[in-house]
C-alpha cells in the first residue's frame, strides 16, 4: 500500500547559485546576478520535479537564504538585514558535528517580514508546464522567529507581547498570501519542535521549556484559520540536516 508523501519545500542548491551566493556576499557579484541564478536553480527545481510525476512540488526554495530567515535577510551571510536587528542573536541549532547556525536578534519594533513566501511563489509558478500539477510552498514557522527576542528580559518600548501580535499578523499574511497566489498547501516549518526538547547546555533556549510555547504560538496562526483551510495547512518537523549532520536525532520523537 503506497504510503502518501509530499516535499517540504527546499532541495540542494546547484553549485553555480552557491558560487553566486559566495560572490554576492563578498561584493562580487551584483543583485541582478543573484537574482538570475536564483530563478535558474528555481526553475531546474520545478521541471526536474514535473518530470517525476509528483502533483505537488516545490522550487526548492532555491530563492531563499534559507528556510528560517528568508522573511529578514537574503543570504545567510546577512545582506538586506534591517537596521532594527543585530546580525549575532541566538543560535537555532548547534549541529552534532559542531557548526553552529545563529539568528539575527531584534533590538526594536516591529517585526515586519522583508520578504514573504508568496512573493517568490509567485515567481515560480509561471515556471510550470503541466496543468495537472500544483505546487505548495513553506513558511516558516513563528515559533522559530520567536527566537529573534531576546530569551531574557524586554526590549525598551517593544515588549515581548507586542513582538508577538507582530509575529502572529506577519505568518498569517505570509500564508494566506501563498493561498492567494494560487498554493495548494502550505507547509510550516517547524523543525525547531524536536529541538525544543533538546536541552543543550551550549545553546540556552532549548533548556529553556519552550516547546508548549512554540506549539501555542502556531495554534494562534492556525486559529485565524477556517477549518476548510486548515486542511490545507500542514505541520513539519524534523531532527534537522545540514552538512551532512543532525540537530536533534537524539530527542525521542515521542516527546
Amino acid at each position: 500500500m503506497p504510503i502518501p508523501t509530499e516535499p517540504v519545500g527546499s532541495l540542494p542548491r546547484p553549485r553555480k547559485l552557491q558560487e553566486i551566493i559566495a560572490a554576492y556576499d563578498a561584493g562580487m557579484a551584483s543583485r541582478d546576478d543573484l537574482l538570475e541564478a536564483q530563478e535558474r536553480a528555481a526553475a531546474d527545481s520545478v521541471q526536474l520535479m514535473e518530470a517525476t510525476g509528483q502533483i505537488l512540488i516545490t522550487d526548492g526554495e532555491q530563492r531563499r537564504s534559507s528556510f528560517a530567515t528568508y522573511p529578514i535577510i537574503d543570504t545567510l551571510g546577512g545582506k538586506g538585514l534591517a537596521e532594527n536587528f543585530n546580525p549575532k542573536g541566538q543560535f537555532f541549532a548547534i549541529f552534532d558535528d559542531g557548526h553552529h547556525r545563529q539568528l539575527p536578534e531584534i533590538t526594536a519594533g516591529p517585526l515586519k517580514y522583508r520578504t514573504y513566501a508568496w512573493q517568490e511563489f509567485d515567481k515560480s509558478l509561471k515556471l510550470l508546464k503541466r496543468d495537472d500539477v500544483g505546487m505548495k510552498v513553506a513558511v516558516i514557522a513563528p515559533s522559530m522567529l520567536y527566537l529573534l527576542y531576546p530569551l531574557k528580559g524586554e526590549i525598551p518600548n517593544y515588549p515581548k507581547a507586542s513582538f508577538i501580535d507582530d509575529l502572529i499578523d506577519e505568518c498569517e499574511r505570509d500564508i494566506r498570501g501563498c493561498f492567494n497566489s494560487g498554493a495548494k498547501r502550505v507547509s510550516i516549518d517547524f523543525t525547531e519542535g524536536r529541538l525544543a526538547a533538546k536541552r543543550d547546555p551550549r545553546n540556552p533556549w532549548t533548556g529553556a521549556n519552550l516547546l508548549q510555547t512554540f506549539v501555542d504560538l502556531n495554534n494562534l496562526v492556525l486559529n485565524r484559520f477556517r477549518a476548510g483551510e486548515r486542511k490545507n495547512i500542514g505541520i513539519h518537523t524534523c531532527p534537522g540536516g545540514d552538512c551532512d549532520s543532525v540537530h536533534s536525532a537524539d530527542v525521542d520523537y515521542h516527546e
